[in-house]
Formats: C-alpha cells, structure tokens, sequence
C-alpha cells in the first residue's frame, strides 16, 4: 500500500478560533478544493477560477 497522501494542504489562514480557511489539491487528479470553518459550521467546495472552471494544479505522474 502506498504512503502517499491523496490530498494535501497547500494554503491556511486564519486561526482555531475563528474563522478557518484551507485549500486541498487531490495529488490524483489536480483539483483544488476549498474548506471553510466558522464557529461549529464547516463547508467543502471546488475552487473555481474566474470562468467558472475548478482550478486544477499540474501533477506528476
């Protein structure tokens, strides 16, 4: 079994006890996921670009 992680953080701000930003890129396919947390709320979206389009990182096979 593989060690390598599907998804991996690449950008974080804010703090615990606030409001919480992240962004994910699924190592497979490139695509850039965005996790929001305020307070006990939390949300999970497609990064999108200005077209509408997800934003997907090059990656190496």
């Amino acid at each position: 079994m593989k060690n390598d992680k599907r998804f991996v953080k690449v950008y974080s701000q804010g703090s615990d006890f606030n409001k919480y930003v992240e962004i994910f890129v699924d190592t497979q396919t490139g695509v850039n996921y965005l996790w929001c947390k305020s307070g006990y709320g939390a949300g999970l979206t497609v990064l999108l670009d200005k077209d509408g389009k997800p934003v997907i990182t090059p990656t190496e096979k």
